[in-house]
């Protein structure tokens, strides 16, 4: 993540750090100086900032490695989502697999190897043809993402379902300020953290990481090596379609699964990605949290003072539009 602690993005990283200061500060003196609310507003934004980042770091991996915008990538969520709850709750399969621990890490991989497997399908048969007409790979991703939506609804319908199977994290609980929260969403936020942090060391300290770059930048070149750049492509594009199945899965247990949060995530992974900087890993993971964050804050606050919880789904959009007056290259864009 050296990118963006260069000396040129100080200013940067100081305007960030008072968005994120002034948002919790605001929240802090609307709910009358109160730690313990101040704290669900916290974890609420952490975890959802993590949960956006799983959908929206493989958007700005596939979009800064390939320059290819995936609108499927809501739908791998939701996909993540259904496969996870399907596990967890099929009857053969409680009955197969007694402990709900093993079945939840059953789902969790589930998720990931249909996640993986779709994604090399969509790379392989659909985009590979069209990598030099994006107009084209927008409009393919869009609507591989309405089939995925319409193959769910056949399978699983349109009822959401909610999560109801208990495992050891998930009815675990800790105390912060005198409120009690899940210890399942301390796991998410530190999951998110390490997830960050891997990636970040595998695309720029590893191997693979600079053979990837090196693709992108000169794939002629690094062909002449003896390295087949197309399946090195591939593998980009299905590390991003597994992390935000990955996310649909560990997201199952607090939001359960629906039709919806393909859309939901799909829109809130796009402002991130824009207002982290197009193509720029880390400014899309702090991007992500700072959209958690601020969902949280508006939620809180419109719920308690206007009475219309509408604002907070509005918010993604208004602070990207928001940075974007400022700063039209995103916070670590590139001009």
């Amino acid at each position: 993540m050296e990118g963006i602690f260069a000396p040129e993005r100080r200013s940067t990283l100081i305007a960030v750090l008072i968005i994120f200061v002034g948002l919790l500060g605001f929240s802090f003196l609307t709910t009358g100086a109160d730690m313990a609310q101040l704290s669900i507003t916290l974890l609420s934004g952490l975890l959802q900032g993590m949960l956006l980042f799983l959908v929206a770091s493989g958007l700005s991996i596939i979009f800064g490695l390939m320059d290819v915008l995936n609108f499927a990538q809501g739908a791998f969520f939701m996909i993540g989502a259904y496969i996870g709850w399907e596990i967890q709750h099929a009857p053969n399969l409680m009955k197969a697999i007694p402990d709900p621990n093993l079945r939840f890490l059953v789902g969790i991989a589930g998720a990931v190897i249909v996640g993986a497997v779709l994604g090399a399908g969509l790379e392989r048969g659909l985009l590979r043809p069209l990598y030099a007409r994006p107009i084209f790979q927008l409009v393919a991703t869009f609507g591989v993402s309405l089939i995925a939506l319409e193959v769910v609804k056949l399978i699983w319908g349109t009822a959401p379902r909610s999560w109801t199977e208990d495992f050891t994290l998930s009815s675990g609980e800790f105390s912060l300020f005198g409120q009690f929260f899940s210890t399942y969403r301390l796991v998410v936020i530190v999951v998110g953290v390490l997830l960050i942090v891997g990636i970040a060391v595998l695309l720029k300290r590893t191997r693979i990481g600079i053979t990837i770059r090196a693709g992108v930048e000169d794939s002629s070149m690094v062909e002449a090596l003896g390295i087949n750049v197309r399946l090195v492509f591939t593998g980009v594009f299905v590390l991003g379609c597994a992390v935000a199945s990955f996310g649909g899965v560990i997201a199952a247990p607090f939001l359960g699964a629906s039709n919806a949060m393909g859309a939901e995530f799909l829109l809130g992974a796009i402002a991130a990605v824009v207002l982290g900087g197009l193509g720029s890993y880390e400014g899309t993971a702090i991007a992500s949290l700072m959209v958690g964050i601020a969902k949280a804050v508006v939620a809180k606050f419109s719920v308690q003072y206007l009475n219309q919880p509408v604002w907070e789904s509005l918010t993604p959009m208004i602070l990207m539009a928001a940075i974007l007056l400022l700063r039209p290259s995103g916070l670590f864009g590139k001009e």
